[in-house]
């Protein structure tokens, strides 16, 4: 089953992240008169959440310096309202979808309902985003439930991992030096996409290092790369929650009929490579161990 989680994440992680990497998408929060695009980001990803506190968001985000995060809410909550940010967000990426999948709106009609049952019957508790996206999952545009149930599933996984790192005892920051360490992210833009100053990151090396996770060059040490591989399979452990309510086969044929519509979208580079999200490009095996 832990394979499959990974599958499953592999899988859905494509569709969900066109709302990062579509120009459309893009350009969310500059449309909504945002300043910028992570205030678009910051906002569109806790609008589930409502008007979310930048405390409270960081600390469910993970990964982000909370400055960076306390830079763009609660300001974007008194330009727009969670609710306008939820419905600019859905119809965006159900268009990038259809772009890049014009045969999708068909192809939904055999996805939605295993997607359906999975997100349904998963347990809430201790999963933030997870919850605040399921209640979400009720539209009636096919693309636009498809896009928000993956987006439900990308966050169960994401709650899951967060669980994980903090019972590693690693911070957000130390959980990205070790990420690019290991060569699972991008080493040259991580550090500014989240935040962190190079004071901050610098520190976290120095953690990391007395650890045994990383050497002096700042690259993983074989028990650095272990350490990564055991967070992975902790988080896949903990996702394949997701699967207990489908069949074995039913599970297997969900896969089948999603690889194809991730291979469309990978092919139409919306995508970038390498990129934050650690995803395979179509040259590689779709279902390759990349980390989340």
């Amino acid at each position: 089953m832990e394979l499959q989680a990974r599958s499953l994440w592999l899988l859905t992680e494509p569709l969900h992240a066109v709302c990062y990497f579509d120009e459309r998408c893009r350009d969310l929060g500059k449309d909504l008169g945002l300043k910028g695009f992570w205030m678009g980001y910051f906002a569109s990803r806790t609008a589930p959440l409502g008007a979310v506190e930048p405390a409270p968001a960081t600390a469910i985000l993970g990964v982000f310096a909370p400055g960076m995060v306390a830079r763009a809410l609660p300001a974007a909550w008194s330009i727009v309202g969670p609710a306008h940010v939820l419905d600019e967000r859905g119809s965006r990426a159900a268009h990038a979808l259809r772009r890049v999948d014009p045969e999708l709106e068909h192809t939904a009609a055999e996805l939605l309902p295993p997607l359906q049952t999975i997100v349904d019957d998963a347990p809430a508790t201790a999963r933030p985003l997870f919850a605040a996206n399921r209640a979400l999952c009720d539209h009636a545009d096919p693309v636009e439930r498809l896009w928000q149930l993956t987006t439900s599933i990308r966050e169960f996984r994401g709650d899951a991992h967060h669980a994980v790192l903090a019972d590693e005892g690693l911070d957000g920051c130390e959980a990205l030096v070790l990420a690019v360490a290991s060569g699972r992210v991008p080493k040259d833009t991580m550090r500014e996409d989240r935040g962190w100053s190079e004071e901050e990151w610098a520190a976290a090396t120095d953690r990391l290092r007395s650890r045994g996770l990383v050497d002096a060059h700042g690259d993983a040490t074989g028990h650095g790369r272990q350490e990564r591989e055991r967070i992975e399979k902790a988080t896949d452990r903990l996702a394949d929650r997701l699967l207990r309510a489908l069949p074995e086969a039913e599970t297997e044929a969900l896969l089948q009929g999603l690889e194809p519509v991730v291979r469309r979208i990978l092919a139409a580079d919306v995508l970038p490579f390498p990129n934050p999200i650690g995803l395979p490009h179509l040259d590689e095996p779709v279902r390759r161990d990349t980390g989340s």
